[in-house]
C-alpha cells in the first residue's frame, strides 16, 4: 500500500464502483475514489466489537497531509471510547432552539410548565410567552442548535432585543388591531428571562447539561419608583371631577377612583365579578388574580361604591363592557385620554397600586399589612391574613382609602355615611389614626381596635 500523498491521490482513476486507497503510514487512513470521480478521505476503525468508518472529508478541501492530522486525532477519540461516527449522527439529530421552543410551548399549553407558587402558568402569561418566542427569541436563535448555544449567544439575543432588531408591525384578528413589537431594556430582559426558562426546560429533559444564560446580566426590568404625593392625588381628583362633569368615560373614571382606593391591579378591578364582592366582609374575594386565589380588605370608601352601583346591578361584571356578560375593554384607551395633557399623563395603573402602598406605609402600617392588604405574592401571610387579624386589616383598608379619598376630593376625610351600621367605624377613623402614630406592630394595632 502506497504512502497518501497529493501525487497518489491525483493519479487515482475512477472505476465502475468505488474502492479505498490505504494508508501504508498510518493504518486505518484510506482514500475512497468514486466513480464520479470524487474523492474522500475516511478512517476505518474498530469500537466495543464493530466495524465502523467515518469520513473527514473530500479532497481539495483537505490535503493528505491534513486528512492525517485529523486521523490521529480521531483514532486518540477511539482510543478513549468515543465514537466520531456516533457523535456525527447525534450532532445531525440535535434538536434546534425552534424545535425545542415547541416542545416548550405544548407543555405549557397542557398545563406543565409551572409559573409562580407552582402553580401552571395563566393565559396572559401564556400569550406573553408565546409573543416573546415568536417575535424574538426564535427569529434571532431558532436555527442554531440547543447544544451549540453558549452564554456569547444569549448576550447577543439581549443586546439584539435592546437595539429593536426583532421590531416589527403585523395585523391582529380583530378588524383594524395591529401588534407594534418594539424591542428596548425591559422587553430584553423578559425574552432573555424566557430564554433561560426554556433552557432550565432542556437541562430537565435531559437536552443539555447547564443553561448557558445563567449568569448573563440582564438591564433591570422598568422597575418604576414613582409615587403619588398629597398634591398629586389632589389634581387626580380634579381631573376625575372635570371628566365626570363632562360625561367622559365615566365608567372609566369610576375605575380610576377604585384603582385609587383599593390598590388593586389594573387587570384585577377592570375583570372584577361581582360575585367576588363580599360586602358583609368588607372584602374581596379574587378568584383569579395574578397570585391565584386572594383576599382583599377594602374600605368604607371603596365598598359604599360597590353597594351603590350594586342595587342596579344586573350584569356578570361590576364594570360591564358590551354586553352584561363581557369585560370592559376600553379601559386602557380611556385611561390615556383622560388623563393626556395633564400634570400626571406620565402615570399608569401601577403607579397607584404602588403609591396606595405608599401611603399606608407613611401612616405607619407595617409591611405585612401592606402586603396582605395589596395580595403580594413575597408575603406567606397573605392568603389567610385577612381570617387571622379580620379586625385590624378592615380598619387599616379604612384609613387609607379614607385618607386618599379625602385627597382626591380635596378634603382630609370624607364625612358622610351611607351606612348606619358603619357609624362607629366612621365616628373611631380619626382617633384610630391618631393611635396609629404610637403603634410600630399589627399586634398594638389589634390591642386598641379591641380596647
Amino acid at each position: 500500500m502506497p504512502k497518501l500523498t497529493k501525487r497518489t491521490v491525483d493519479s487515482a482513476k475512477a472505476r465502475e464502483t468505488d474502492f479505498f486507497i490505504w494508508d501504508d503510514e498510518l493504518p486505518g487512513l484510506g482514500l475512497r475514489v468514486y466513480p464520479s470521480g470524487k474523492r474522500s478521505y475516511v478512517i476505518h476503525y474498530r469500537l466495543a466489537g464493530r466495524s465502523r468508518r467515518f469520513t473527514i472529508g473530500v479532497h481539495g478541501f483537505w490535503t493528505p497531509e491534513l486528512a492525517r492530522q485529523e486521523a490521529r486525532v480521531l483514532f486518540g477519540k477511539v482510543a478513549r471510547g468515543e465514537d466520531p461516527s456516533e457523535e456525527r449522527q447525534s450532532n445531525h439529530r440535535a434538536i434546534t432552539v425552534r424545535e425545542l421552543c415547541e416542545l416548550y410551548l405544548e407543555d405549557l399549553n397542557a398545563g406543565l410548565i409551572m409559573g409562580k407558587g407552582g402553580k401552571p402558568k395563566k393565559q396572559t402569561t401564556i400569550a406573553s410567552d408565546v409573543g416573546r418566542i415568536r417575535r424574538h427569541i426564535i427569529p434571532l436563535v431558532g436555527t442554531r442548535r440547543v447544544k451549540d448555544l453558549t452564554k456569547a449567544d444569549v448576550h447577543k439575543v439581549l443586546k439584539d432585543v435592546i437595539a429593536g432588531k426583532t421590531k416589527t408591525s403585523f395585523k391582529k384578528g380583530k378588524l383594524r388591531g395591529r401588534s407594534i413589537v418594539r424591542g428596548g431594556p425591559g422587553a430584553a430582559s423578559r425574552t432573555v428571562g424566557l430564554l433561560s426558562g426554556i433552557l432550565t426546560y432542556a437541562v430537565e429533559a435531559g437536552i443539555i447539561e447547564s443553561n448557558p444564560a445563567h449568569g448573563v446580566r440582564r438591564p433591570k426590568d422598568n422597575v418604576r419608583s414613582r409615587r403619588l404625593s398629597d398634591a398629586d392625588y389632589r389634581e387626580l381628583g380634579s381631573i376625575l371631577r372635570a371628566a365626570a362633569q363632562k360625561d367622559r368615560y365615566p365608567i372609566s373614571v369610576e375605575i380610576i377612583r377604585e384603582l385609587a382606593l383599593t390598590g388593586c391591579r389594573r387587570s384585577e378591578m377592570v375583570s372584577l365579578r361581582w360575585a367576588e364582592v363580599d360586602m358583609e366582609g368588607s372584602c374581596l374575594r379574587l378568584e383569579n388574580s395574578k397570585e391565584g386565589a386572594s383576599v382583599r380588605a377594602i374600605g368604607l370608601s371603596a365598598l359604599e361604591y360597590f353597594e351603590r352601583r350594586g342595587t342596579k346591578a344586573s350584569s356578570t361584571y361590576v364594570f360591564p363592557g358590551r354586553g352584561d356578560d363581557n369585560v370592559f375593554g376600553s379601559f386602557p384607551n380611556h385611561w390615556q385620554k383622560i388623563l393626556r395633557d395633564t400634570p400626571l399623563a406620565d402615570i399608569t395603573p401601577h403607579i397607584l397600586r404602588h403609591s396606595f402602598a405608599s401611603v399606608a406605609n407613611d401612616l405607619g402600617f407595617t409591611e405585612s399589612t401592606i402586603a396582605a392588604l395589596v395580595g403580594h405574592s413575597k408575603n406567606s401571610m397573605t392568603s389567610k391574613y385577612i381570617h387571622t387579624l379580620d379586625a385590624a386589616l378592615v380598619m387599616a383598608a379604612d384609613t387609607i382609602s379614607g385618607y386618599i379619598e379625602g385627597l382626591l376630593n380635596g378634603v382630609e376625610f370624607k364625612q358622610t355615611s351611607y351606612a348606619r351600621d358603619r357609624h362607629a367605624r366612621k365616628a373611631t377613623l380619626a382617633q384610630f389614626l391618631k393611635k396609629m402614630a404610637d403603634c410600630q406592630d399589627d399586634d398594638l394595632v389589634e390591642e386598641h381596635l379591641a380596647a
